[in-house]
């Protein structure tokens, strides 16, 4: 059980932090700006949270994502390094992105074929999600990015989360748009 009796330590002072093991790393670290912008995410969500307490179907499965995304933090916070560890570091796991597509599906039924790309926005709600589905777009970039670096490891299950993620949101934000009547869409060239 996590346990925060005190919430400064100044050890980052020097503009390092802590991972779950290992050294130090600096806070501009890609590994610590990932999971930073995970945390981000699940923020962004919880402003998106206020505005979909009516549709309390979809406000459960994002109280479930952030908690996901808790778990997605502490996966990235925890590099695997091969070494036998004393406990079991918490990992993203295939439930996991199974349970968001099938979120996905779910919300996906209940609205018509898109004919053009939809413009952030519409209602409140749907407005935030779109912010936060832009949110984990980055996330994963600086994920597949990480990955990519020699000697870190970024499991395709974190990998395969975030990019579902984000369908997610977009999902999410058509259904809040009144099941994607109220979206907005791009027309090509209007301004011209």
């Amino acid at each position: 059980m996590v346990k925060l009796n005190k919430i400064y330590t100044r050890t980052g002072d020097d503009g390092t932090t802590g991972l779950a093991l290992g050294p130090r790393r600096l806070k501009s670290d890609l590994r610590v700006e990932a999971y930073g912008t995970i945390d981000e995410t699940n923020s962004v969500i919880g402003v998106a949270r206020q505005h979909t307490g009516a549709l309390s179907d979809l406000d459960a499965m994002l109280m479930r994502i952030q908690n996901d995304l808790f778990d997605l933090g502490a996966d990235l916070s925890t590099p695997d390094t091969g070494e036998t560890l004393a406990y079991e570091p918490l990992r993203i796991i295939a439930a996991q992105v199974d349970r968001l597509e099938g979120e996905i599906d779910a919300l996906n039924a209940d609205l018509d074929p898109l004919r053009s790309f939809v413009l952030p926005g519409g209602t409140a709600a749907a407005a935030a999600l779109h912010v936060a589905r832009t949110v984990a777009r980055r996330a994963e970039r600086q994920m597949v990015e990480l990955a990519r670096v020699e000697g870190e490891i970024v499991s395709i299950e974190a990998l395969a989360y975030i990019n579902r993620l984000s369908d997610f949101l977009f999902v999410a934000a058509r259904w809040t748009n009144d099941r994607g009547r109220g979206d907005v869409l791009w027309v090509p060239g209007k301004n011209r």
